[in-house]
């Protein structure tokens, strides 16, 4: 029997550390429930927001220590180490003990300084998480969109009046192929020699006509030798003059449009007050400038992540990408309020980039 002392101390260690104990049992009972793939997809959305919240309090010098363990408690109970995501035709046991542990070190952590590198690798990893779940989305999608035309030709084809043998007809290969073959055989005909002749005469046929063979190879050679670059001057021209726009990051930039235009927009931006949109089209005019550069590919699906995965080679030049590409996330994506002295850095910083280059 426990005593009544010893009874009301664990009823208050109980009231003093039930969130705690209930994050617990919420994280330790996961595993045992099945989420579809829509509820995990929101989850990862929701812990992405909850990760750019705790670098915007790591960065503030009065960060609430209250506030920073209460985001990552939620953080840890939305992704569970392990958990069994199901959809249409499949399922698979996730594996977030990465994000356990980096939220572990990143708790260890005094500075800030040395807590960005562990928060920027979560963020890193947690962002391919995503893109492969919403690739998944559409295979899945897809797949079943598949399926339901497969089932309906089937539908249509067992029809009675698709059900006739229809006459097999010479396709247009086997036509060219034909064509073809008897165009040579009257270019070059074959010697009806007599028997005692041919005899004698057979090799020296066989050499005369590999000989007719290898003369009209090198014609037609030739000939495409001689017409091939009338045409790839032509097609060159038009490849060199298209009609169309770039897309970095949602945003359709003009042909007409280089990367010192997009920053003379961005400083005009700054000067009306509107610094977190300024933050962003210079971010822009920093991808603009890397693709001029042959340094990165822009691509309409490519994420500012991908980018900096483009940069691996580089490392100097990722390093300080990687650092605007933070300042562009947290002002762009974030809940920070952009200031003139956060314009300041940021345009500081890409200068100095675009010099190092």
């Amino acid at each position: 029997m426990f005593s009544r002392q010893v009874l009301i101390s664990l009823i208050s260690q109980i009231r003093r550390h039930g969130a705690a104990i209930l994050a617990v049992v919420i994280v330790c009972s996961a595993p045992l429930l099945a989420s579809t793939l829509e509820d995990y997809q929101q989850r990862l959305e929701t812990v992405a927001e909850s990760l750019q919240q705790l670098g915007a309090i790591g960065e503030g010098s009065d960060r609430s220590t209250s506030s920073e363990s209460k985001l990552i408690a939620s953080i840890r109970i939305a992704l569970p180490p392990t958990e069994k995501v199901e959809w249409t035709g499949g399922s698979v046991e996730t594996d977030n003990a990465w994000l356990a542990k980096g939220l572990d070190a990143f708790a260890a952590e005094a500075t800030m300084a040395n807590r960005k590198p562990i928060l920027d690798r979560m963020n890193e990893r947690l962002q391919a998480v995503r893109q492969k779940v919403n690739d998944l989305k559409h295979a899945t999608a897809g797949t079943q969109s598949k399926d339901d035309e497969k089932r309906k030709l089937a539908e249509i084809l067992r029809r009675e009046e698709y059900q006739k043998l229809q006459e097999q007809q010479e396709s247009l290969f086997q036509q060219w192929k034909r064509w073809i073959g008897e165009w040579i055989a009257k270019m070059f005909p074959r010697l009806n020699l007599p028997q005692q002749e041919a005899t004698g005469l057979g090799s020296l046929s066989m050499f005369l006509q590999v000989l007719l063979y290898i003369l009209l190879a090198a014609g037609l050679g030739y000939l495409i030798y001689r017409i091939l670059p009338f045409f790839s001057g032509r097609f060159g021209q038009l490849k060199k003059s298209p009609n169309s726009e770039r897309i970095i990051l949602g945003e359709r930039i003009g042909v007409d449009q280089s990367a010192q235009d997009l920053f003379a927009e961005a400083e005009l931006l700054a000067r009306k007050g509107d610094m977190r949109l300024a933050i962003r089209k210079g971010y822009i005019a920093l991808l603009c400038e890397l693709n001029d550069r042959k340094i990165v590919a822009l691509a309409r699906h490519k994420t500012n992540r991908d980018y900096l995965r483009d940069l691996r080679s580089k490392p100097d030049l990722a390093k300080n990408v990687s650092s605007l590409t933070y300042s562009f996330e947290r002002h762009w994506y974030g809940s920070d309020t952009s200031t003139e002295t956060d314009w300041d850095q940021f345009r500081e910083l890409y200068r100095s980039t675009i010099r190092g280059v």
